[in-house]
């Protein structure tokens, strides 16, 4: 079984998941539909992590794998007036895990953090374990619950 802070930071809160490995493809042009694909999840389930800054503060996005960021409603979901992308090698230093593994779960530094509305109705949605090639499935509820997240509409 993997163990990885994001685990570790879920188990320590209590919150039940289950894990499911797939065989990670550094070169797919999408690595959340790549996952998708690979497990048979659908895509608007298969939630990608995605850290931004905010007005220069960074701020940390789950949204399905199937669809875009839309930058203004980033930047007025978290109470700014504009919003980018984080540098791949700085949201590697910020949540201390690799691209293609950032989880928004059990990240080195805690940063406001919100979750597709439209995704948050589901039962249960996949997330990022951690590392690459391995997603936990939980709960919308209890990862909005456990990340003190906001259900906010992110996507274009």
């Amino acid at each position: 079984m993997a163990s990885t802070q994001a685990l570790r930071f879920l188990a320590a809160q209590g919150v039940a998941v289950t894990l499911h490995p797939y065989d990670y493809d550094p070169g797919a042009e999408a690595v959340g539909m790549q996952a998708a694909m690979a497990l048979g999840i659908d895509p608007a389930l298969m939630l990608k992590t995605l850290m931004v800054e905010v007005d220069g503060k960074p701020a940390c996005c789950v949204i399905p794998a199937d669809r875009q960021l839309s930058m203004k409603r980033v930047a007025a979901g978290f109470g700014g007036k504009a919003a980018a992308m984080m540098p791949p090698a700085k949201a590697e230093k910020l949540t201390g895990y690799r691209v293609g593994g950032i989880s928004p779960f059990g990240q080195k530094r805690a940063v406001p953090t919100a979750l597709e509305a439209a995704a948050c109705a589901a039962p249960k949605v996949w997330i990022n374990a951690g590392q690459r090639g391995l997603l936990l499935g939980i709960a919308p509820g209890a990862a909005l619950a456990v990340l003190t997240a906001q259900a906010l509409p992110l996507i274009a």
